[in-house]
């Protein structure tokens, strides 16, 4: 389908750069048009980098190709996100004093907005009034979400989700629309990828272990993206508390408990693998000895002594028979989940994380009792090592805050311009 996505000034445009992605991944032909005023927030080099398409913002651009009327003319369906609460009156009032705006007096195919907006200008009766006439007109406009927006308010304006929009702009899909202008492949197709995902435990006898506070969602949706990004994915998944996605063809599900479990299924894995990405959460150390029985409390009240000893450093040691063969992962990914301390800043323990380890990229995780673990929401930092940040094409620390769906594929993303 040929797709036309608006972008107005808001904070949010940021969360449609995921949006694109997505469209890109099926095939659609996205053009972007963005405000002047959404320039300011993501800018052109990103919209033309994912969309593959130029990307202007007035009717003076191109003009032999006539664009403010062409583009809408030839549009299956267009999408604006944000809509903001100026464009959104604009839109009522017929304006045509921009590309974006002029494409919506031109197009006859579906159009849906997506508002995003402090909740006192989406509950301003002006903006209501508006939202009302231009529903009235045929045009699908998504109600906005309720939660945190720009500061320390909260209440319904903020963007939906990008899986969320893709979800309603499905409805719109005209399964008889050409497939046109889709010869970029998916970004990792007919690469072969493996992830590890989830904790490890180390058995302290036939009933307890050590573990730790990983919930594994990371890696599961790390898997997910890579999948949707046309990689064979082998997820070795440690103990996760969600359910794991069913195998299909893209995705091939190898389970382990321990550490060591761990180290024999990556060395195997990475053999023929283009990208290693090291999601899971690798217990440091182990017993130096495992119960026969289990570990009972005795009579005279003495405590168990339990010795641990350090388990294998899994990346390291692939990093290294990398180097030393040249055979094995182009890529790999290491993780790092870090909570400082007084005298050290996560950032900084990262980085020489980095450095040790030898890797490509490393991912940074501020963690603690109320981070990350468990939770959906999250904020990754994606360091690259010295020798490849010029072909990465972007600055390191590279910070990205939100869902962990939105931060796997950022890491994807990365990874896949590094190959």
């Amino acid at each position: 389908m040929r797709i036309v996505l608006g972008v107005s000034g808001g904070i949010a445009a940021y969360k449609v750069v995921h949006l694109l992605r997505l469209l890109r991944e099926e095939g659609h032909q996205v053009d972007v048009i963005p405000t002047e005023s959404a320039l300011r927030f993501v800018g052109s080099a990103t919209w033309e980098a994912i969309s593959g398409r130029p990307v202007t913002t007035g009717v003076f651009s191109h003009v032999d190709e006539v664009r403010h009327v062409r583009l809408g003319q030839q549009a299956d369906l267009v999408v604006v996100a944000p809509a903001t609460a100026d464009l959104l009156a604009r839109a009522r009032a017929g304006r045509a004093d921009d590309l974006l705006t002029s494409t919506l007096l031109a197009t006859e195919a579906p159009v849906v907005m997506v508002p995003a907006m402090h909740t006192e200008m989406w509950r301003h009766p002006a903006t209501a009034d508006n939202v009302s006439v231009l529903r009235s007109r045929g045009v699908d406009v998504m109600e906005p979400a309720d939660g945190r927006l720009t500061g320390s308010d909260s209440g319904p304006g903020r963007l939906p989700e990008p899986m969320d929009i893709r979800d309603r702009l499905s409805g719109h899909f005209d399964p008889g629309a050409d497939d046109v202008e889709c010869e970029e492949p998916q970004p990792l197709s007919g690469r072969r990828v493996v992830i590890t995902a989830g904790g490890t435990r180390e058995a302290l006898d036939p009933v307890r272990y050590l573990g730790n506070r990983s919930s594994g969602r990371q890696g599961l949706a790390l898997a997910e993206a890579a999948v949707a990004a046309g990689a064979r994915v082998h997820l070795i998944l440690g103990t996760v508390d969600v359910e794991p996605p069913a195998e299909t063809d893209g995705l091939r599900i190898e389970h382990i408990e321990s550490a060591a479990e761990l180290k024999t299924a990556v060395e195997a894995a990475v053999v023929d693998a283009d990208l290693l990405v090291m999601a899971a959460a690798v217990a440091d150390f182990r017993p130096a000895s495992i119960g026969e029985a289990k570990i009972k409390k005795t009579a005279d009240g003495t405590d168990p002594v339990i010795t641990l000893t350090r388990n294998p450093d899994i990346l390291a040691e692939v990093v290294a028979a990398r180097d030393r063969t040249g055979t094995g992962p182009t890529v790999i990914v290491g993780f790092a989940a870090e909570t400082g301390d007084a005298d050290h800043d996560p950032l900084d323990l990262a980085r020489e994380k980095l450095d040790r380890k030898g890797c490509e990229l490393l991912v940074l995780n501020r963690v603690g009792t109320d981070l990350v673990f468990g939770r959906d929401e999250t904020e990754i930092h994606i360091l690259a090592s010295p020798r490849v940040r010029e072909s990465l094409g972007t600055e390191t620390p590279q910070t990205v805050t939100g869902s962990k769906s939105e931060a796997a594929r950022a890491v994807v993303d990365a990874a896949a311009r590094l190959l």
